[in-house]
């Protein structure tokens, strides 16, 4: 049987919102270099998106986690697949994540990046999704606050798949 798969959040709405977060960026970092840390795999749409609107220096780089695995549900175990490789050392670093779940990845991962003492370190997502929020992180810039319900399409992925959808869509497997 074929997934259901339903739009909910449209590429027009899509990219206005990147458009605010990046204005609301372009205004805190006025002109300060900024280090942009993307969370692979599901950011790299997001992250085009958004980087193309920023008018200061930036240097971009990539951590690829991973607590998912093939399945929908997070096995609470974060692991360091491809880790940083650009200095954070004084630097101010804006980490970019498509969806914040359970927490735990982001937590893990401010953890692990506060350890290259960074001048800042923040959090930029285009979702956070509350309904298995286990943990607490700092979330500064948000795009959409989305209550329940698996998300693919804009670089979300179920399995791999789907992430080629230009909106944000339900999955109901």
């Amino acid at each position: 049987m074929s997934p259901v798969i339903t739009p909910v959040i449209s590429r027009q709405r899509i990219q206005e919102q990147v458009y605010d977060l990046a204005t609301r960026i372009n205004h805190d970092y006025d002109n300060q270099e900024l280090v942009i840390i993307g969370v692979l795999k599901g950011v790299f749409i997001f992250l085009a998106d958004l980087v193309r609107l920023l008018k200061m220096p930036v240097r971009i780089d990539f951590v690829h986690l991973s607590s998912y695995g093939q399945g929908s549900t997070s096995s609470g175990e974060v692991l360091v697949r491809k880790d940083v490789e650009i200095s954070l050392k004084d630097q101010h670093v804006l980490i970019v994540e498509d969806i914040v779940d359970s927490g735990l990845t982001m937590a893990f991962l401010l953890q692990h990046l506060q350890t290259r003492r960074p001048e800042s370190l923040k959090i930029c997502c285009l979702i956070d999704k509350t309904e298995r929020r286990t943990v607490s992180v700092p979330l500064d810039y948000v795009g959409f606050s989305i209550d329940q319900g698996f998300l693919v399409g804009y670089g979300l992925d179920y399995a791999e798949q789907h992430r080629h959808y230009p909106d944000i869509c339900k999955i109901q497997l």
